[in-house]
């Protein structure tokens, strides 16, 4: 085996240096060595001898592996995977062994300058690291299949590291599994959420379900919403890890965990498109709240921690160390925007670190500021005018803890940036399309989305307090129900300064009893999904965590990770909290501090000869009925274990110790 490899022009044109390749991906040589062409001829051929290991869906990019184990990559052109592969034509497919100089497909230049794209040709060897000593590259022009570079491999005493290189098992699952679901040309794309691979296949017929399942590694298969799920446990984002290596980063998250589009007949009425939408839109939601619901989790229960400390240890709120807790537990919640920012632009496809920037920018002490004061010069229908952009006067609303404006500004974001990215000369992209997007992106939700949320949130406060008026338990019933509804897409901050001017006017909040009960609920109904789950320990693990975060307090656990994604058991949690809240109504529970849930019983021992002295027993009884409730109806009617397609039977058909 020789320790020099030629590698050939794949295109005519100019070699030239990776490093003057306008794509810092490239140029910083991220995916690894090698050299750049500037075509003046469309006729691509392989560089190297070997086996084509994978074509692009996009037919953008094309990898290769040799006999001694170098993986070559030809990147055709820059952004032009936005050409959904018009300008592409291959004449080889995934598995087919090619010779160096062998003709592989054309590329038409001037289709790709007509959409204003990049057109050089870049060729990286993406396992650099593993097989490279060292690449000497012959600048300027050349034919197509002239030599254009020499590589040196790395040598161990007998032989290249590449050619005796043993994969690890990640690797190992990782390569039988494309191979199993019928190659790289049947991936769609791939993603992960916490126990299994997702992929979207172009033939879902292709994978035969025992193979898959007899891929050491593996623990089950499923087939669900579109997708073809291989669960793998808790080491899925070391084989994820592996695919995208195998497959390429433009496979990566782009997958739908969404429940599947209805049938084309559905989708023609009216009722049918609102519903899809709905469904897409809570897709979504809780496809972008899966990253963190752990942390989210962990957080919940560090402040329950901290509020133990506090009612029955007399931890001061003022001590330092109260504020170190506080600030551990509290920064996941607060930096919520900037951390949904991301996560939701993985999902929807936008620039993640571009939106994550925008959620930074809604939370910048100096914007909070502004809210926090309360000085509002005027008000114009309804909502308080606080600023001024260029002399217009604007609403700045809180966005901290918030979710639904940064899945906005994800949607959004992914929307204009190919737009941006069409009229802006490449040279200027790097720059000028984030300060672009930003600046669009970002205006839009502080001066549109952020007020209208706050207009339409003020109007349902309103609505809350006259219920009040009206009939306690008519009011319990029907906030208990839907007040989890508003925190979904935000509308419940208006409710928080009335429940606090509640507390600091009468020293009392019938309102935020009533919240305190859709918190229990909410946990309940995770703890049903818990107690009836039985195959899936990663499902069975989370939605105990998210009860007992429920029970100190934190609902998002509960409703982004378990409720929410399983669609019913939101509903039938939310129902629990309606009967919860009648009961609370009808003994008139009152509440005399912010703390809720289980966790927060001394806020409901009222002071002495101030409210009904039976106040904290009445709590304890609208709370049990409550669990009570929504425990049962998820239990009966919100939740099957089919529903989460769980692993079942998986300790028979594997020895879990191999996996």
């Amino acid at each position: 085996m020789s320790s020099t490899i030629k590698i050939l022009a794949p295109v005519a044109g100019e070699v030239i240096n990776l490093e003057d390749v306008n794509d810092p991906v490239f140029s910083q040589k991220k995916l690894g060595e090698g050299f750049a062409v500037k075509p003046s001829a469309g006729e691509i051929v392989s560089p190297v001898t070997g086996k084509v290991v994978m074509v692009a869906e996009t037919k953008h990019a094309l990898g290769l592996q040799t006999a001694d184990g170098v993986e070559v990559m030809l990147h055709l052109g820059i952004d032009t995977v936005e050409l959904d592969g018009k300008p592409f034509d291959w004449q080889v497919a995934a598995g087919s062994e090619v010779k160096a100089g062998q003709q592989l497909g054309t590329m038409d230049l001037q289709a790709i300058k007509d959409a204003q794209k990049d057109d050089t040709v870049i060729l990286a060897i993406t396992n650099t690291a593993d097989v490279l000593a060292g690449i000497d590259v012959a600048l300027g022009t050349k034919s197509a299949g002239e030599s254009a570079a020499t590589i040196t491999l790395k040598q161990t005493k007998s032989a290249p590291v590449a050619a005796n290189k043993k994969e690890n098992k990640y690797q190992t699952t990782a390569r039988e599994i494309v191979k199993a679901v019928g190659g790289a040309d049947n991936v769609k794309s791939v993603m992960h959420c916490f126990t299994r691979l997702r992929f979207t296949l172009n033939d879902n017929s292709i994978p035969q379900d025992d193979e898959v399942n007899n891929i050491k590694g593996v623990i089950d298969v499923t087939r669900a919403n579109n997708q073809y799920q291989i669960v793998i446990g808790q080491t899925v984002e070391d084989v994820y890890d592996e695919l995208i290596k195998l497959l390429g980063p433009e496979y990566a998250g782009q997958g739908e965990t969404t429940p599947a589009a209805p049938a084309p007949e559905a989708d023609q009425s009216i009722g049918g498109k609102i519903k899809n939408g709905f469904f897409q839109l809570i897709g979504v939601i809780t496809g972008s709240m899966m990253p963190v619901i752990g942390l989210l989790a962990a957080s919940g229960m560090l402040k329950g921690i901290l509020n133990i400390l506090t009612n029955f240890c007399h931890m001061s709120t003022a001590s330092p160390t109260y504020t170190i807790i506080n600030a551990m537990g509290d920064a996941s919640f607060y930096f919520l925007p900037l951390i949904v920012g991301f996560t939701a632009a993985q999902r929807l496809g936008s620039n993640p670190v571009v939106v994550s920037i925008i959620g930074g920018f809604l939370i910048y002490p100096d914007l909070v500021k502004i809210y926090a004061s309360g000085k509002f010069s005027y008000f114009l229908a309804g909502v308080g005018i606080n600023a001024n952009f260029f002399g217009i006067p604007i609403h700045i609303p809180q966005y901290t803890y918030s979710i639904f404006p940064m899945i906005f500004a994800a949607w959004m974001a992914a929307k204009i940036e190919p737009w941006i990215k069409k009229w802006m000369p490449v040279t200027l992209r790097q720059i000028f399309t984030p300060l672009v997007e930003i600046f669009l992106v970002g205006m839009t939700v502080l001066i549109i989305v952020g007020p209208v949320i706050s207009f339409i949130s003020t109007g349902i406060a309103k609505v809350l307090q006259w219920l009040l008026t009206v009939n306690t338990a008519l009011s319990g019933l029907i906030i208990g129900g839907l007040y989890q509804i508003l925190v979904i897409f935000g509308l419940h901050w208006a409710v928080v300064p009335i429940i606090a001017n509640d507390i600091a006017a009468t020293g009392h909040s019938i309102l935020n009893g009533i919240v305190s009960v859709t918190m229990i609920a909410q946990g309940a109904g995770a703890l049903a999904v818990w107690f009836k789950t039985k195959h899936n320990p990663d499902l069975k693990g989370l939605s105990l965590s998210a009860a007992i975060s429920a029970a100190v307090g934190i609902t998002e656990p509960a409703m982004y990770g378990v409720n929410l994604k399983y669609g019913r058991v939101f509903m039938t949690s939310s129902l629990g909290a309606a009967i919860g809240g009648l009961v609370n109504g009808l003994l008139k529970v009152d509440m005399y501090g912010f703390t809720g849930s289980l966790i927060g019983f001394p806020s409901f021992v009222p002071k002495a000869g101030q409210g009904n002295p039976n106040n904290l027993l009445n709590f304890w009884i609208a709370s049990i009925v409550t669990i009570v409730a929504a425990f049962a109806l998820t239990y009966f009617f919100g939740y099957k274990e089919n529903d989460a397609d769980s692993p079942k039977d998986a300790p028979k058909k594997k020895n879990l110790a191999n996996v």
